[in-house]
Order: C-alpha cells, then structure tokens, then sequence
C-alpha cells in the first residue's frame, strides 16, 4: 500500500523566524523523518508576488527559505522540495476551481478580513490597495494543495482555515464531476499554539515582533532583550506558564532542561537571567544549522539543482491530474 501524501510550503517574504519554524517547518520535517508520508514541500514564490514586486528581493527570499528549510534538517533524497513557479499546471488548475469558488468564501479569509479591518481603522475605503492576489490568495494555495492530491498538510493554528477552504472548493467541484480531488486534512502539532512575539502579538514580520530563525548570536541578544516582561523582583516566584520567555525556551531545550528552568522558575528569577538561558538555548540549537545556511547561501547553485530536480519530479504528476481535469470538464 502506497504512502500518504503530505504536502507543505512556505510563502518566501524573507529569513523564516521562529514562529513559521514551530508552527509548520518542524512538524513538517518531523513527519518527513518519521518515514510515515511521502512527503512534499515547496516554495510558494508566486504567493509573494502578491506584495513583493523587487525580482532580486524575490530571488533572494526564495534562496533563504529553501536554505532554511535544508539547513534544518529537510533531505532531498528523502524527500521531494520545488518552486511553486516551476509546475505551471497550479495555475491552470487555479483557474478551473476558481469557478467553484464562490466570493463569500474569499470574504471571510482571515488575510482578506484583516488587510479590511485595517483600512478601516484608518477611514479608508475597505478595499484600499487590497489586489485581487491577496483576495484569491486562497485558491492559489488550494491549487497547491490538490494538484498532487495531497492527504495531509501540516499546518500552523493559524492556517487552518486555508484547509477548510481546500476542502470546501475541492467538494465543490466534485459535487459537478464525481470525487476527482481529494480533500485534504490538516495536521496542526498536538499542543501547537501560535508563537507570540517579542511585544505579545502573534509573530509576524508585518509587526516587527519576529526572531529570525538564523540571526548572529549578537542579534539574537538584541532581539531577546526586547521581549517584554513585568516589573517583579528577581527573588519572586515567577509562573512559567505565563512567560513568553519560557514558552520560547520549551520549544528549543531538552525536557530535561525545560523541567529544570520551570523549578527556578518557582523558585525566583530574574528575568534577565531567564533571557540569558533563552539565549543559551536559542544557541545550542541554531549553532549548527546558522553554519550549514551561511554556506547554502554561499552556493545557491546548489539549491538551484535540488529545487528544479523537485520539480521534474512532481510536473509528470500535476500534468496527469490537469490533462485529466480537462477531459472531466470538457475542454480536451
């Protein structure tokens, strides 16, 4: 019996931070060792072309995702990593359940709903500089998702609702042409909460609150100074599960060493020491794979090959699925 498909990405906006590796790079790549799936990641370069309109910042986004994700650990001779860009049958298939996909669904996404919300706030009209990428941005990444009828897509809290989504175009079609596309289900982490930033919001680069994931030791520092705290002396019994602080280091020590800091914790500290162990933690994990990332972005021929040996990969599939489609509505 054939493995499961499971399919994940990353939109490149820039160097991941902590948040997109806790929330979907490392259950992602979790399940690819765990030999479980067969297991598929890809960059969503086009997703970014929804806000970035510089091709060497593009470029240079794509290099420092697909780094990230290899210096973490992902094998390409285990798995499979590609563009978004370099199967174009994702967007002949976009078209196709596009017109599945009716404007009420795309009115409730939580991308479109926030960018709204904002002009709002600022007594503009509600679809101020909003372009129909970000509006559609959903079915984009249903096409994603289905063009290799994927079973599992590992998933930050906050994504969730893209899977819904998924599944509700993907019924859509089906209910016209019979149980062509599969519904994909999304995997969040047991116990996954979306990681908070340094000011208390959720972790995002559009707030300047993010980590990230490869910063010198020296930013790393700067950056863990800023996450805030209260005033309480440094002898006060602390709650670990109300520090931001501790809920970072848990994701990055071993238990052994995250049971240790919750008794010190308890006992008093001062959160100047609880942001040097942070540090410390932060560092023994990230040592390693800072190096393996500083030399991939050295050598980017080397991502260029295992990114287009992906693609050969996986466009033979997308072609069968989209050459099928067009005989199932008629068009060949």
């Amino acid at each position: 019996m054939s493995k499961k498909i499971c399919l994940t990405g990353v939109k490149p906006t820039g160097m991941p931070h902590l948040g997109n590796y806790i929330g979907a790079i490392k259950p992602a790549i979790d399940m690819a060792n765990s030999g479980e799936y067969e297991s598929y990641y890809f960059i969503a370069d086009y997703h970014s072309l929804i806000g970035v309109h510089d091709p060497k910042l593009l470029k240079s986004y794509i290099y420092e995702v697909a780094a990230t994700w290899l210096a973490m650990g992902l094998d390409p001779s285990k798995v499979t990593l590609y563009k978004q860009s370099d199967i174009p049958e994702i967007l002949e298939l976009h078209w196709m359940i596009s017109c599945f996909t009716v404007k009420g669904l795309m009115n409730r996404a939580h991308a479109y709903k926030a960018a709204v919300q904002a002009n709002t706030d600022e007594s503009r009209d509600e679809d101020h500089g909003i372009n129909m990428g970000l509006f559609t941005y959903p079915i984009l990444m249903a096409a994603d998702i289905l063009i290799l009828n994927a079973d599992v897509v590992p998933v930050g809290a906050d994504q969730l609702q893209h899977i819904e989504i998924t599944r509700d175009i993907a019924t859509a079609f089906n209910n016209s042409y019979g149980q062509k596309l599969k519904l994909p289900k999304g995997i969040v982490r047991e116990g996954n909460k979306l990681l908070v930033g340094l000011d208390g919001r959720k972790m995002s680069k559009s707030y300047n609150n993010h980590i990230p994931l490869f910063s010198s030791e020296k930013e790393l520092k700067k950056l863990i100074n800023r996450i805030t705290t209260d005033s309480s002396d440094p002898t006060t019994p602390k709650n670990p599960d109300e520090s931001l602080i501790f809920e970072f280091y848990s994701e990055f020590a071993t238990p052994a060493q995250t049971e240790a800091l919750r008794a010190w914790y308890q006992r008093g500290i001062g959160w100047g020491e609880a942001k040097m162990e942070l540090l410390a933690a932060l560092n023994e994990t990230l040592k390693g794979p800072r190096e393996i990332y500083a030399e991939l972005m050295a050598n980017t021929k080397k991502i260029d090959t295992i990114l287009e040996d992906g693609a050969a990969k996986v466009r033979p599939q997308a072609q069968k699925l989209v050459s099928d489609l067009k005989h199932t509505i008629g068009v060949k």
